[in-house]
């Protein structure tokens, strides 16, 4: 498995688990459940993020940019100017060019507005940037992000922080059936066993925030996820069983006595 490593644009991460950096009760909780679920690669909402008042707690304190990469993200953007904007910020604050583009519907569901998420796509591989994008699970906007140069689909489980897990695996299968893009599930998972899920389903990857931060223990939650991370791709790679409506006898009968 050691080998087994999860490309994104070319670089190369030994964890299919991302983990976001928000909802912690402190930078302090947020770096140790990170350190512990084993991440190579956590979410940062730029337009919430503190990256200039000394006197409050500055994210890269608690977790080193050099030895974990950061994934700039559009978190409350809901239109494509605002997201394009931020990660234009982004890139000149930190000279980030592999990001996660977010661009919501409404304030309430938080679905992907799909019509603004391909445009800004788009414009920004243009300009050079790798663009992750968090989606809904329709496998055709699925394959149109991927041919307007997408570096990587993100569909939702189920609604940001709802907890509910993967609520549609045909989609997700289509969608991984017709793309040789990294495929990894973006919000909705609420317990370690809906990652091992996604992994089965043949997705390189998961991200996680909620799931860890609110969790009655994080620590735990976060070391759950790594390791339900780890075994579901340990199983899509073993190769399942086919599935049958009739039973099959672990002896075999013949020579019975």
């Amino acid at each position: 498995m050691k080998k087994d490593k999860l490309v994104i644009a070319k670089k190369s991460f030994s964890s299919r688990l991302i983990v976001g950096t928000g909802k912690y009760s402190s930078m302090a909780q947020c770096a140790k459940a990170i350190n512990l679920s084993g991440a190579d690669i956590v979410t940062v909402a730029v337009r919430r993020v503190n990256i200039s008042d000394k006197k409050k707690p500055l994210l890269m304190d608690f977790i080193d940019p050099k030895k974990i990469t950061y994934l700039p993200n559009t978190a409350g953007c809901f239109n494509s100017k605002e997201a394009l904007r931020t990660l234009r910020l982004a890139r000149e604050i930190g000279g980030w060019k592999l990001v996660k583009l977010e661009v919501l519907g409404d304030k309430k569901n938080l679905f992907p507005e799909m019509i603004e998420t391909l445009k800004s796509t788009e414009i920004l591989t243009k300009e050079g940037f790798k663009v992750m994008v968090y989606c809904n699970d329709d496998p055709l906007m699925a394959k149109r992000l991927e041919n307007v140069g997408a570096s990587a689909i993100m569909p939702l489980a189920a609604p940001i922080g709802s907890g509910l897990g993967i609520l549609n695996k045909v989609n997700i299968e289509i969608i991984r059936s017709q793309t040789k893009l990294p495929l990894i599930i973006d919000a909705g998972l609420g317990q370690a066993s809906d990652a091992t899920i996604a992994m089965e389903l043949g997705c390189d990857g998961v991200l996680v925030n909620t799931a860890i931060a609110k969790a009655k223990k994080p620590f735990e939650m976060a070391l759950a996820f790594k390791n339900s991370v780890i075994a579901g791709r340990q199983s899509y790679l073993a190769g399942r069983i086919e599935k049958n409506l009739m039973g099959n006898p672990s002896s075999p009968l013949k020579g019975i006595i």
